[in-house]
C-alpha cells in the first residue's frame, strides 16, 4: 500500500483504473486499486474504482483525465483560514 502522501483517481470502469494503475507502476510508483465504497452501503456491485497512489497529483491527474475519471484530491491546508475583518456598519457615502 502506498505511504501517507497518496493521491487517488476514481473511475468507475475497473479496465481504466488498472491500465492508470499499470502506467504508474511503469513510471515507478506505487499504485493499488480497490473499490471505492459508498457511504453505509455493503454491496460493491457498483462501486466505482480507486486507484490510490504516491505518484505526484500531476502524475495522476494527467492519467485521470486520459482516462474519463476524477481526481480525489485531499485539502492539504494544516491551519484554517483566519476570519474576514467585515465591517460593523454599512459605508457611509458622500452625497
Amino acid at each position: 500500500m502506498p505511504g501517507p502522501s497518496t493521491a487517488r483517481g476514481v473511475f468507475f470502469e475497473e479496465d481504466q483504473a488498472v491500465a492508470t494503475a499499470a502506467r504508474l507502476r511503469a513510471d515507478g510508483y506505487d499504485a493499488v486499486v480497490v473499490r471505492e465504497p459508498f457511504a453505509g452501503e455493503d454491496d460493491d456491485e457498483d462501486h466505482p474504482w480507486a486507484v490510490v497512489t504516491d505518484a505526484p497529483e500531476i502524475t495522476l491527474e494527467l492519467l485521470v483525465e486520459q482516462h474519463d475519471g476524477w481526481l480525489d484530491a485531499e485539502d492539504r491546508r494544516t491551519d484554517p483560514l483566519p476570519p474576514l475583518d467585515l465591517p460593523a456598519a454599512p459605508r457611509r457615502t458622500r452625497s
